[in-house]
């Protein structure tokens, strides 16, 4: 491979980094504030891949604008859902088993409808973007995930800006630093967190719109990439909203030249071989695995211990 193929491929890393980030976002909002591990995380994806097919297909709404109608959508889903469930689960300080049991049985309760609706036939969102590219010199790169790439972008600036200039971005750091001291101060804790847990959901939908213009998608589209997002967020450090950006690129890296870059085997000799399609989904297993046994707090520990040591 020469240089131009792998800045082909480092450039549609980055671009893939910029959708992984807003798909794992909402998973950290809602650890960082409420500790809930969300495994219904992923049906909130397949719902939101659906909801920009249905705009799409019935109104002729571009996917683009119906992931960003999906936000506010997704957001009211996602405050119901607390209401109604969520907020009855007893607080700790760590995930709890009913916490984990109640998102997986909502999980599953997600796809066995997503089931009766659509069925279990790949869909596919196809625009004319799909079809086109822009060329950099050598480089040919899709229109479609450029555009989905500025649109994850906005929104992750956008965020950022309300997590640290709004009241409610002020009530998640301190609940997410310090729950105590944030309820002692005089923080809502439970309006906090039905709003985070809507915010998470609207960003869980968001992004499942966004992948569903890059992937086909089924009732079970979620569940790759939730394992991707739980991947991203350990890796950035559970509470560490800026760490998924972090995450977000190294996994989406690693995930495209994985399976593009030919690896040295030995066997009866040392020789280059491709990985297969297939294995693309080990890289998150084998990436959580050395992470966990090396940086347990995640990538964002490391600035944190040069901080202290200077």
């Amino acid at each position: 491979m020469d240089s131009v193929e792998y800045l082909d491929l480092l450039l549609k890393a980055l671009l893939l980094a910029g959708v992984y980030a807003a798909m794992a976002v909402g998973m950290t909002v809602i650890y960082g504030v409420m500790k809930i591990v969300n495994l219904a995380h992923a049906g909130f994806l397949m719902l939101g891949a659906y909801f920009a097919l249905e705009m799409f297909q019935r109104f002729h709404v571009d996917p683009i604008l119906g992931s960003i109608i999906a936000l506010p959508v997704f957001f009211l889903f996602g405050m119901a859902v607390h209401w109604l469930l969520v907020r009855w689960l007893p607080k700790s300080d760590t995930p709890t088993l009913a916490s984990l049991l109640l998102m997986f049985g909502f999980w599953l309760v997600l796809q066995n409808i997503a089931y009766l609706v659509w069925g279990n036939e790949d869909q596919s969102i196809l625009t004319p973007l799909t079809l086109s590219s822009v060329q950099f010199g050598q480089i040919s790169i899709p229109k479609v995930n450029l555009v989905v790439f500025a649109a994850a972008v906005f929104c992750m600036v956008v965020l950022q800006i309300v997590f640290h200039r709004s009241w409610f971005g002020r009530s998640m750091r301190a609940l997410i630093q310090n729950p105590y001291a944030a309820q002692i101060v005089g923080v809502d804790d439970q309006k906090t967190a039905r709003l985070t847990f809507g915010l998470g959901t609207a960003f869980a939908g968001f992004a499942g719109g966004l992948l569903g213009m890059l992937f086909s998608f089924s009732p079970d589209f979620g569940r790759p990439f939730l394992l991707r997002s739980f991947v991203i967020i350990v890796l950035g450090g559970l509470e560490s909203v800026s760490g998924v950006a972090l995450g977000a690129v190294l996994l989406a890296i690693l995930e495209t030249f994985g399976i593009n870059v030919p690896l040295p085997v030995y066997w009866h000799g040392w020789s280059f071989h491709y990985l297969p399609p297939s294995y693309q989904q080990v890289i998150p297993f084998a990436l959580l695995v050395v992470v966990l046994l090396i940086l347990p707090k995640g990538l964002s520990s490391l600035f944190s211990r040069k901080w202290k040591a200077a």
